[in-house]
């Protein structure tokens, strides 16, 4: 399913939206501006004229206008499920170095939770099983297993990498442009 990233009127991501969301900010004319070289192009009913009507997106739309924008994020929450940890990754292990396939992959938490740590972006890597299980319940140092990458909390751009779904290559393009230096997405 297409999906269509909306920016604040800045430029700066806001959110993933569905194609309906997409359209019902068009046909309200909440669309401050739009880049992209793809037009997507939305048909709908039959106008009383007999011409059906069309609405024609870029894969990129800055939203104006919008109440929505109130509640935007700065920082976002690791959640329970892995799979931008592991994407983030790149779905190595921070201990042994080695790619592994998602499914044998785990979150590891640098300082245990059980010892206080918390399930934050930068307290967790990705591991694979065996390492995870050696490190057990003890810090790199004391399990004296050097992590091979720092963790970091992922910038904006980097979230909207990591959570999208079929990024068209536009969408792609614009997000990448603003990525930090230091940024293991893509």
């Amino acid at each position: 399913m297409t999906q269509i990233l909306a920016l604040d009127i800045a430029g700066n991501p806001f959110r993933w939206l569905d194609v309906e969301q997409a359209i019902s900010y068009a046909a309200a004319g909440r669309v401050a501006w739009e880049i992209g070289e793809q037009e997507l192009v939305f048909h709908g009913g039959v106008r009383r004229s007999g011409e059906r009507s069309r609405i024609a997106l870029r894969p990129v739309i800055a939203l104006a206008r919008s109440e929505a924008m109130v509640r935007y994020l700065h920082s976002f929450p690791l959640g329970h499920d892995n799979a931008k940890l592991f994407r983030r990754d790149r779905e190595i292990c921070a201990y042994c170095g080695e790619r592994v396939d998602h499914r044998l992959l785990t979150r590891d938490h640098i300082r245990p939770r059980a010892r206080g740590g918390k399930d934050v972006w930068a307290n967790v890597v990705t591991a694979c099983r065996y390492c995870n299980m050696k490190k057990a319940c003890r810090t790199p140092e004391e399990a004296r297993m050097p992590l091979l990458y720092i963790p970091y909390e992922p910038c904006r751009f980097e979230h909207f990498i990591l959570s999208g779904r079929r990024i068209l290559a536009d969408q792609m393009e614009y997000l990448t442009a603003r990525l930090p230096s230091h940024s293991r997405v893509t």
